[in-house]
């Protein structure tokens, strides 16, 4: 590569031009879309916070339809679709008036017709199918609906809240010292560009706002916050590592091209799944 000089300054001028950051992300766009969807997130809550449930609704349904087209297109893999979209609509929407009662029994009813379901797909591919179906079945609606169950009490609103505030912190604390400061590889054969520095920034940026967050919004202690905060980022990223593995594995870069600047819905869920199980945990404990 240095015996090309000159397709090394082209590339310079294109840095120049505004050719996407070292991160191969329109990082203008993604602060855009970033901006719209956090609109979107507070106008439901602060509004009438159970429309945040109509949103969950809605990303998941999106992002099921993404990471379907993405499976079947890298691996061939035929999720059992009609059953996995409605069986994760019933997931977050019974959460509302009966909690986990509520999407525990819609992830079990939709594992049954899953099962059933892909009886006319006959016997190749049976367990492959099905075992992923019932996998993104738990992985996408079955977290997301304790996304949902955070808006139900009447503090719903700033659960919901410190929630999103958590993991945008720990996103962007992340982001700004690996940037920066990273050069050891956290898992550099799942995900090389994440860093220990940037995790470090992660856990600042994510305790701080915790112990602000939940102190002010919840008026709950500091340390409970600093608790909270830490436990989003881990969650946070173990997220990220979990699509990571998935797209290594699937041999994609995103799992879709809703969003300029992000990719597919989807891979803006990554480190919202599991957080949202974590912040409803932590919260009815603390709360």
């Amino acid at each position: 590569m240095t015996a090309h000089g000159g397709a090394s300054s082209a590339a310079a001028t294109s840095d120049a031009a505004g050719a996407p950051p070292r991160a191969g992300r329109d990082l203008r766009a993604a602060i855009l879309v970033g901006l719209g969807l956090a609109a979107v997130i507070m106008t439901s809550l602060f509004t009438v916070r159970h429309l945040f449930i109509a949103v969950v609704a809605i990303a998941v349904l999106i992002s099921t339809v993404e990471l379907s087209r993405a499976m079947n297109r890298a691996a061939g893999i035929k999720l059992t679709l009609v059953p996995v979209l409605l069986g994760g609509q019933a997931m977050v929407w019974l959460s509302w008036p009966f909690g986990r009662d509520g999407a525990l029994a819609a992830f079990v009813m939709t594992v049954l017709f899953v099962l059933v379901w892909r009886f006319s797909g006959g016997v190749d591919g049976y367990v492959r199918d099905v075992t992923s179906s019932i996998f993104v079945a738990a992985y996408l609606p079955l977290f997301a609906a304790f996304a949902a169950m955070l808006v139900v009490p009447a503090d719903g609103a700033h659960r919901a809240l410190c929630f999103i505030l958590g993991v945008v912190a720990s996103d962007t604390g992340g982001y700004a010292a690996g940037a920066l400061l990273g050069k050891h590889p956290m898992a550099p054969s799942i995900s090389p560009k994440k860093s220990w520095e940037g995790f470090a920034g992660s856990l600042l940026a994510g305790t701080v706002i915790g112990a602000l967050s939940v102190s002010l919004l919840l008026e709950g202690h500091w340390w409970q916050g600093v608790i909270f905060g830490a436990a989003l980022v881990v969650s946070s990223t173990v997220g990220d590592l979990m699509e990571s593995l998935i797209k290594r594995d699937l041999g994609i870069k995103d799992m879709g091209n809703l969003l300029p600047g992000h990719g597919g819905l989807m891979d803006r869920m990554d480190s919202l799944l599991p957080s949202a199980v974590t912040a409803w945990l932590l919260l009815r404990w603390f709360v």
